[in-house]
């Protein structure tokens, strides 16, 4: 174990799994009782004023817990995968210092991969992207999933699964196995359980005022934009419009989170680093590795 002034540093803790899977809450536990500072690891939760509809940790949790990775630019901006990994691997330091526990907690496959598999990534090829541009989207799809790529939330539209493939196919040179001095554990929840917890956080969303939020969002930056277009913002869309009713909203909003939760777990299961457990197993095996 790497030390730092005679001092043995803190392991990263990384806890992956599907959305809705209870990642969060086990980190927020896991940082009270081991001095643990939470570094979320989702494309989503990057937005500024995106709060209620990326279910981004409530002022609550943050004031329980230290959490970065949130609210880092506004929606539109520019932020890659490299971008997070910089920002990353500077927080894990500066928590390190502090003596606290960093713990990395994502749904976003390529977040944290590039952290824990320390990607050297690229500058997108010309050559290439002319290239992708002949191909049809089901072309491209199917290229993703033979090449071990993430799709995107949006994936009926070209133009962002092409931006998904020049990610992955700029960040091949990557570490075998994880750096050291790093425990990832995965969420393993039953499928009927997990879709208990999607439909019980789709009701508490709009509880939460969900809908009001997308609608400001919306209006001050544009339904077009590259970060209104995923997650649950084009259903709001639709619902405001008049094209879906408060029920079927509901639906497509839990149709849409079990597809990206099955999205997940595909990027997840190519990771043979990763132990998957129950969460209160999960919460055992990471506290005994931090207790020694």
């Amino acid at each position: 174990m790497a030390t730092v002034n005679g001092v043995a540093e803190r392991p990263l803790v990384v806890i992956v799994g599907p959305t809705a899977s209870g990642k969060s809450a086990l980190a927020i536990e896991v940082a009270e009782q081991f001095s643990g500072e939470i570094i979320c690891s989702d494309s989503r939760t990057i937005y500024k004023s995106m709060d209620i509809g990326t279910a981004k940790p409530t002022k609550r949790d943050r004031q329980r817990v230290p959490h970065w990775g949130l609210d880092l630019v506004e929606p539109g901006e520019l932020f890659t995968a490299a971008d997070f990994q910089k920002y990353a691997n500077q927080k894990i330091a500066e928590i390190r210092k502090r003596g606290n526990v960093p713990i990395l907690v994502g749904g976003t496959g390529l977040y944290v991969d590039g952290v824990i598999f320390d990607y050297k990534f690229k500058k997108s090829d010309p050559i290439m992207r002319a290239t992708l541009e002949k191909l049809s989207l089901d072309e491209l799809i199917e290229y993703c999933k033979n090449n071990n790529i993430e799709l995107p939330e949006n994936e009926k539209n070209r133009r962002y699964v092409i931006r998904a493939i020049e990610r992955g196919t700029a960040s091949r040179e990557r570490l075998q196995s994880p750096i050291a001095n790093t425990i990832v554990v995965g969420i393993a929840t039953e499928r009927d359980e997990l879709r208990r917890r999607i439909v019980q956080r789709s009701e508490q969303l709009f509880a939460d005022g969900m809908v009001e939020e997308a609608k400001i969002l919306g209006e001050r930056y544009g339904w077009e934009s590259e970060a209104m277009t995923g997650n649950i913002y084009p259903l709001v869309r639709r619902y405001l419009t008049g094209e879906l009713n408060e029920d079927q909203l509901k639906q497509a909003f839990v149709t849409a989170d079990w597809r990206l939760a099955k999205r997940q777990m595909t990027w997840l299961r190519r990771n043979p680093y990763i132990i998957w457990h129950n969460l209160d197993d999960a919460y055992a095996y990471i506290a005994s590795k931090l207790s020694h």
